[in-house]
């Protein structure tokens, strides 16, 4: 397998990963499309992501929730954006861009699957968006 940005360091600084050396009382762990360790850059083009998903089963199920921090480098490529997404069977149901250089707090993503019933695949997904 040919080694790209999204399997060269898998569990050291990119992907579903705790902090580099260092372990954060409240538990988060970081979730990296690229890589969190300043200087390493890779050619990202836009619709590449990364995602964590998991079966779920949403039968008598309202809604679905996650709560995130989004944090985009500064050094986002011109005239793209990073977007989190809440997704459910590989459809975006909810969804929030980031600016460069900012970081921002999403209390609350939602997603409504009181229609759906049975085990579905639900997940977080960081992608590099055009505007």
């Amino acid at each position: 397998m040919a080694l790209t940005a999204f399997t060269s360091r898998l569990g050291l600084g990119q992907g579903r990963i705790r902090p580099q050396r260092a372990t954060p009382a409240s538990g988060e762990y970081l979730f990296v499309l690229g890589d969190e360790e300043l200087g390493r850059r890779f050619e990202l083009a836009p619709g590449d992501f990364a995602e964590v998903t998991q079966a779920v089963d949403v039968t008598g199920v309202d809604l679905v929730r996650t709560a995130l921090r989004l944090r985009v480098p500064p050094s986002a490529p011109v005239g793209l954006a990073w977007e989190a997404s809440l997704v459910v069977g590989g459809v975006k149901y909810a969804r929030c861009r980031g600016r460069p250089g900012r970081e921002r707090l999403v209390s609350d993503l939602v997603a409504n699957v009181s229609k759906l019933s049975g085990v579905h695949t639900v997940g977080v997904r960081l992608e590099l968006v055009s505007p």
